[in-house]
């Protein structure tokens, strides 16, 4: 039989598959320490508060939560995270602008379907969160990078692509960004908005990380200065559970209602059991409690790397500190391969995902990604340590 490929959408032909799910594959071994994936500790999950929530919604409306829902979400869920968007941030929102989505990753595909022609100019940080990239690249953009500082943004590229080329969607990380572990600061949040703000693009702020900070003090989204021109992306993935794949997106009415249209498209509706088992656990137990036991194992397994990295690699190595979330981010020496340090480091059982496929195009061939949360302190000195051996053997080979 003749090949079928001529037959697929042109959109799909040059998307690549997941390549941190395909190293994750690799690193399925149970005997290779994994710094690769972006996996909260299983040792925090609430378990035996979610068989409760089960027990409890099954036993007192099982009927209705084994039902068709609609597409919006189940209501006290949407209010709950727009009160929590109050009380945290002194926004105003309400429940109409939350939408409850498959993950805070179909979010990003329902707005990439509702914003995005082919060939429109899109900007996504440099380096940037890989998952976006690939749900981004099914919408055909025209992509350009924006440098991660220290700090957040380069506010003068930033303003160069601006001024440039008609953006209508800037997708970033403001706090402990993927892959890079970095925030942006206030001053840097007040100043984007006010530069897009003057180009009228939309933010689209991702989330995931925001409640998982350890040290230093929190920081309000760019919504409190942008308004409507801001859709924020959240999930309970990193919180609660992530096999749900429940999340959200908030975003002005007028964005939000073609958002719903697409969503009816795609799927009807979220899990609508899931939603109401979250929701019975976030009113009925201490979900502060939970997350601040997530953020000490946290903090206790960043020290750890850093310390172990500060100890082991050679001091030309930098590396990010970040302050919450639950990745570091790694430069080698500029011309040392990161992909032939992951095949050595496989051989000593250490895994971890080469920076260069968080960049679109060239770059990040002397960088990586190292994950902390899926590791404990004496899991992670011994993964540093053979990394840092593998480190030391390619740089037997290494000319600068």
């Amino acid at each position: 039989m003749e090949p079928l490929t001529e037959l697929f959408a042109e959109r799909i032909l040059n998307v690549q598959k997941s390549f941190i799910r395909e190293i994750l594959k690799i690193a399925g071994d149970p005997e290779i320490i994994s710094f690769a994936g972006g996996l909260p500790n299983p040792h925090i999950f609430p378990v035996q508060e979610i068989r409760t929530a089960c027990n409890e919604i099954l036993k007192a409306d099982g009927p209705n939560v084994l039902q068709y829902s609609t597409t919006e979400g189940y209501l006290p869920l949407r209010e709950y995270i727009a009160n929590d968007y109050n009380n945290k941030y002194k926004l105003n929102i309400n429940a109409d602008e939350i939408l409850i989505t498959n993950g805070s990753q179909q979010g990003l595909d329902l707005i990439s379907k509702v914003l995005i022609e082919k060939g429109d100019p899109v900007i996504i940080e440099r380096p940037g969160y890989l998952g976006a990239l690939q749900a981004l690249s099914i919408y055909q953009p025209d992509f350009h990078n924006v440098t991660l500082k220290e700090d957040g943004i380069d506010l003068i590229e930033l303003t160069n692509i601006l001024s440039a080329f008609k953006v209508k969607l800037f997708y970033g990380v403001p706090n402990f960004q993927n892959p890079s572990g970095i925030s942006y600061s206030q001053q840097n949040r007040v100043k984007l908005s006010e530069i897009l703000q003057l180009y009228k693009t939309i933010f689209v702020e991702d989330n995931p990380y925001g409640d998982l900070r350890f040290m230093g003090k929190d920081l309000p989204p760019l919504k409190k200065w942008l308004g409507k021109q801001s859709v924020m992306l959240g999930s309970f993935s990193k919180t609660v559970v992530p096999s749900f794949r429940l999340g959200w997106i908030c975003a002005d009415r007028d964005i939000m209602d073609k958002v719903i249209i697409a969503k009816q498209g795609a799927d009807l509706h979220t899990n609508y059991f899931c939603q109401r088992i979250v929701h019975y656990y976030l009113t009925h137990f201490d979900i502060n409690a939970h997350i601040e036991k997530a953020k000490k194992a946290y903090k206790e397994q960043r020290d750890a790397m850093v310390t172990m990295i500060e100890k082991y690699f050679p001091k030309e190595v930098k590396y990010t500190k970040p302050e919450g979330g639950m990745f570091l981010w790694v430069t080698l020496p500029e011309g040392m391969s990161s992909m032939r340090l992951f095949e050595l480091a496989i051989k000593n059982k250490v895994a971890f995902v080469p920076g260069a496929p968080f960049y679109i195009k060239d770059g990040g061939s002397n960088t990586l990604r190292l994950n902390y949360s899926n590791s404990d302190p004496e899991q992670i000195e011994t993964g540093i340590i053979e990394l840092s051996k593998a480190i030391k053997e390619l740089k037997v080979n290494y000319c600068p």
